[in-house]
């Protein structure tokens, strides 16, 4: 009898995140920015809330990984992210970043959980998505700030920035997750220990 061969699955290859971010003054360069885009017959793909949760990890596996799991309009989807340590080409940053699209995030944290890691801080986004030949330009705002986003082609980005009346050389070097640190530890300036890792609150699955 013929024993059935078992079918591999193909590796995923590491995709490649190149992006440009800004800080702006407010919803009235937001504004602007959303007449521009639309002059320009960008397409809207979508505006959502999400939950981002920074872990800390076991060991030296994730000392030069950021793992990070957002919940999507605070529901029980979400994405998994890893990314690689960050290098700058023109101001461009440049990262190496797998995503895994979740089913059950309550379920993923408590894996997470279970494999020693635990949230070091949350923070979290609104978000609109515009895509313009083939950049994403995200209009981002958070508890710091307003921002904008452009990822897409290294090579495109500068030039896209300059277009929407962007500087390439004022572009920012930290993630939002840097900055969401900084930010919490000037609200706390004492230290605190990573807590563990918790589902999102029920008042924030209301919201989806």
């Amino acid at each position: 009898m013929a024993v059935a061969r078992r079918r591999l699955r193909p590796k995923r290859d590491r995709t490649i995140e190149s992006e440009l971010k800004f800080r702006v003054a407010g919803p009235r360069d937001h504004a602007t920015l959303r007449t521009m885009l639309r002059k320009r017959e960008a397409q809207l793909v979508g505006r959502y809330k999400e939950e981002n949760f920074r872990f800390s990890g076991p060991g030296k596996s994730t000392r030069n990984t950021t793992l990070r799991l957002r919940v999507l309009n605070g529901g029980p989807r979400g994405v998994l992210t890893a990314k690689g340590p960050a290098t700058f080409v023109g101001g461009v940053k440049i990262r190496e970043e797998t995503e895994v699209e979740l089913a059950d995030v309550h379920a993923t944290l408590d894996l997470l959980q279970q494999l020693g890691f635990r949230v070091g801080w949350t923070y979290p986004k609104t978000r609109s998505m515009w895509m313009l030949d083939g950049v994403a330009v995200t209009l981002d705002v958070l508890e710091f700030g307003w921002f904008v986003e452009l990822e897409g082609p290294t090579t495109v980005l500068p030039e896209m920035a300059r277009s929407l009346g962007l500087d390439p050389n004022k572009a920012l070097r930290d993630s939002y997750s840097v900055m969401a640190k900084k930010h919490q530890q000037q609200k706390q300036p004492t230290k605190a220990k990573p807590t563990p890792v918790v589902t999102p609150p029920a008042a924030a699955e209301a919201q989806a």
